[in-house]
């Protein structure tokens, strides 16, 4: 796979000069890639860990059985799929055959155009805010607007009706949808416990109980109540928080990163090596044809613009 070598300036400059709207990947992939690798990981985890809350979500991701019997697979599937069209574009081979492999799974299950909508929106919301409290500069207003239009592009190509148009829009949907909606189902709180021990097993066996109170000490307090968690005490709360604020100081002094940070390269990838065929990957309905053959079938799925 080919390095992408980058401009030597640590800054929002980096996208200085660039359209929001017509160089939304290029901004986009930028801070996912290079600017933010970690931060984002680490907050679009927690955007997809807050859609757990909601029970018409949480109850058909814990009746599919990925995230409690294959939960590693289920997260670098995830992953490298999301990443296909960041990293190569919309409507790159790659980036089509990710959105369309995207589509197939979801076209296996009734799942409503307020779910679809609700979770994009964590993708776009939940970043910025870890970003405004742990990041080691909050967005540009162009690279927050760069995100909009990315991700409003991404729901076009999955058919999402009524996508908001503006960051705003975006964060009064999820809020309100989080309020009406976030509630305790077991379903849910089985996949949120084995998400959890997913991000345990990253770290040293010995960590994995001080890893998952950090994680709850980083949780508010209706996704708390949503799977009946128990709130991590004050203390901790506060040294979880200052943590990340230290670190945040640490690499904003750091040089900047010269190549993009391909997913497959970090070590919370386990099941592939090397870039596997995207067609191929995710889950399949029973006596489903796997790979090119079901590609083909659905083609017209990820072709909307």
């Amino acid at each position: 796979m080919k390095r992408v070598h980058l401009p030597s300036y640590k800054s929002a400059d980096r996208s200085a000069g660039l359209d929001p709207e017509a160089d939304c990947v290029a901004i986009y992939r930028s801070l996912l890639m290079s600017e933010f690798p970690w931060d984002l990981n680490q907050s679009l985890s927690l955007a997809l860990f807050r859609t757990y809350a909601v029970p018409s979500i949480g109850r058909l991701l814990d009746a599919t059985g990925g995230f409690t019997t294959a939960c590693q697979k289920r997260y670098d599937d995830t992953v490298l799929l999301l990443e296909a069209p960041v990293l190569h574009g919309f409507d790159s081979p790659e980036g089509r055959a990710g959105i369309r492999r995207v589509n197939q799974m979801h076209a296996m299950y009734d799942i409503s155009n307020d779910d679809m909508r609700y979770v994009l929106s964590t993708f776009v919301v939940v970043p910025k805010r870890w970003l405004d409290d742990y990041g080691w500069r909050p967005l540009s207003e162009g690279e927050l607007t760069a995100s909009v239009h990315y991700y409003r592009a991404l729901g076009r190509r999955m058919a999402i009706k009524d996508v908001p148009e503006t960051y705003e829009g975006f964060a009064d949907l999820m809020d309100a949808y989080e309020r009406e909606h976030f509630g305790y189902d077991e379903g849910g709180r089985r996949v949120a416990d084995a998400t959890l021990d997913l991000m345990a097993s990253f770290y040293p066996r010995a960590a994995a109980a001080g890893v998952r109170l950090f994680s709850r000490a980083l949780m508010d307090q209706p996704l708390l109540d949503s799977f009946d968690y128990d709130a991590a005490p004050p203390l901790v709360q506060r040294v979880s928080s200052g943590a990340l604020k230290a670190r945040a100081r640490v690499v904003g002094l750091l040089p900047p990163r010269r190549r993009l940070r391909h997913a497959i390269d970090t070590p919370r990838i386990r099941s592939y090596t090397v870039a596997p065929d995207l067609s191929a990957m995710g889950t399949f309905a029973p006596g489903c044809p796997v790979g090119p053959g079901l590609a083909r079938a659905t083609a017209h799925t990820a072709t909307a613009v």
